[in-house]
């Protein structure tokens, strides 16, 4: 996407002030354009509204996927509590409740260290499910579709249509998806060092 000319380094930051999506915990969310700002992406509170900063040249696409990212750090940073393994077991057994009539039933849930490429693994067979340490202070909902997802591997073992129809019971897949897509693709951008609470874009 071209610069745009208002833009110019040197001149003041564009900005634009929107309600949050639902649940944000910010009564406004304030995107600060810039283009002296290349790759990364920042957060911070100020006062009750979210200020994001973010690079002129993105889209407003690139915009809004990195404002619900941003706004997911935040609360997750905000609200960082780290479920052991037997509380992790008792959310399973809940969301199974909730979204699968209670037939998932794990033999065990617990976290592990060992899955860098991947967010869960579940063994039908013995009824474990492992989730990465990389979630442990993601928004909820992020750790409840992993979780979700591994449950319903108990139920349909591969990844067919029956296993997405039952994944749709819980409401919030799309939007943690898209979280974790979020976390992946910023993964493999270049590393530019930047202040604390930066996100490469």
């Amino acid at each position: 996407m071209p610069a745009d000319p208002l833009y110019r380094a040197g001149e003041p930051q564009r900005s634009t002030t929107t309600q949050p999506p639902g649940g944000s915990g910010a009564s406004a969310i304030e995107v600060r354009r810039s283009a002296r700002r290349r790759r990364t992406v920042s957060a911070y509170r100020e006062g009750d509204r979210t200020v994001v900063l973010i690079p002129a040249r993105m889209s407003k696409a690139e915009e809004q996927r990195w404002v619900t990212v941003m706004l997911d750090k935040l609360a997750a940073q905000e609200s960082r509590k780290i479920l052991g393994d037997a509380e992790l077991a008792e959310r399973a057994e809940r969301l199974s409740a909730q979204y699968f009539a209670g037939r998932a039933r794990p033999a065990s849930v617990r976290w592990v260290t060992n899955q860098n490429t991947r967010w869960g693994s579940c063994t039908p067979a013995e009824g474990s499910i492992r989730l990465s340490h990389r979630l442990q202070g993601m928004p909820e909902y992020v750790v409840d579709y992993v979780l979700c997802h591994e449950l319903a591997h108990l139920l349909v073992p591969g990844h067919g249509p029956d296993f997405w129809r039952l994944l749709e019971a819980y409401p919030r897949t799309e939007r943690a998806r898209g979280y974790l897509e979020g976390v992946v693709a910023a993964a493999r951008l270049p590393h530019v060092p930047g202040a604390r609470g930066e996100q490469n874009a």
